[in-house]
């Protein structure tokens, strides 16, 4: 709004500045012709060729002196537009001053001055403005890098319940495997020599299902102790440790897609395997980059690990790799080296079908 009454403001000099023209028709042309400059730079603005209609209004001056009675108008909207060169034309009329009153170049110069002034006054403007916008853009990134900052530590947070809540589950597994599972071993091994040792014919069926019910007992004690082992391994964190060994040699991408529900014997095959692919990459490879991507598909496990090391050929008998090879096999999966110019590449599958649990 206050553009439009600056522009209106000059305008008006303008117009009074046209009305001491001789010529009517000079008087009127000029004016529609400023206006027209004006307002099409005006809806322009930001446009790459706005400032084409003040400089053509501008040249206009060269040949018809009398439009230099625009000149604030044009010189207005030249240096809003950074174009102060676009009304360097209108200097051309410095040698007909003849054809122009004392009152026209009167009113032309408080024309130029007021516009000087505008100009100033919405250039501090833009100023602020554009220092308040930046303050808000800052505040913005701090914002977002405070809630990035707290939900870090809400991870972390999260993160230390969890390993909390797994230790404990792994100090309940080993009491119950300890204390609860040895107890009712021996009382299993005592029913069964009671039923051995026993002669009166009513106690055999009392103590066979005394030993029946002992030995339910001991495998729902075994399937709690197993579900509370599996989830105590927390595969994810085992790789992310085995990896942080390798950060100084290699950037190091993981990409971790595997349910918390897969068997303990899977987790740890699949440790296994990435800690002494980690170990090799660190010793043989002479790469940067390490990938290591662990999949859950709906009928195997997948692990891919790959070094972007130039590999020519590889030692079947290296006891590293035989060691991934035994994992692998040991609960039904397959696995595979391949060295190329690329890189040094361990793929394995696990088919779920045949987990050794």
């Amino acid at each position: 709004m206050g553009i439009i009454l600056d522009k209106l403001a000059l305008l008006f000099l303008c117009v009074i500045c046209f009305s001491f023209s001789d010529s009517a028709v000079i008087s009127v042309a000029g004016l529609l012709l400023l206006l027209i400059a004006s307002s099409v730079a005006e809806v322009l603005r930001g446009n790459r060729y706005c400032w084409l209609f003040p400089l053509a209004y501008s040249c206009g001056c060269i040949f018809l002196p009398e439009l230099v009675c625009g000149a604030p108008l044009i010189v207005y909207d030249s240096l809003r537009m950074k174009k102060w060169w676009a009304a360097l034309p209108l200097c051309a009329a410095v040698f007909r001053l003849e054809r122009f009153g004392h009152v026209q170049l009167l009113i032309i110069l408080a024309g130029l001055f007021t516009a000087a002034v505008f100009y100033l006054r919405v250039f501090r403007l833009e100023e602020q403005v554009g220092f308040l916008r930046s303050m808000r853009d800052e505040v913005a990134e701090k914002n977002l890098e405070l809630d990035d900052r707290n939900r870090e530590l809400a991870d972390a947070q999260d993160n230390e319940v969890r390993i909390a809540t797994l230790r404990e589950r792994n100090r309940i597994a080993r009491e119950i495997h300890d204390n609860v599972g040895h107890m009712l071993t021996r009382s299993l091994l005592q029913s069964g020599a009671l039923i051995i040792i026993n002669k009166d014919e009513n106690m055999k069926e009392p103590l066979e299902e005394l030993r029946s019910t002992l030995d339910s007992a001991m495998t729902s004690i075994r399937q709690s102790v197993h579900d509370l082992h599996d989830d105590s391994l927390d595969l994810r964190r085992i790789i992310e440790d085995s990896a942080s060994a390798a950060d100084e040699r290699f950037t190091v991408n993981l990409d971790y897609d595997i349910g918390s529900d897969a068997p303990a014997k899977v987790k740890l095959c699949i440790a296994g395997i990435v800690k002494e692919g980690i170990s090799n990459a660190i010793k043989h490879s002479n790469g940067d980059k390490l990938d290591i991507s662990v999949r859950e598909h709906p009928a195997f496990y997948q692990l891919l690990i790959m070094d972007n090391g130039k590999a020519d050929s590889i030692n079947e008998t290296g006891i590293g790799l035989k060691n991934m090879r035994d994992r692998a096999q040991s609960v039904g999966g397959f696995i595979s080296f391949t060295p190329s110019d690329e890189g040094f590449r361990v793929f394995a599958s696990i088919p779920k079908n045949k987990e050794k649990v």
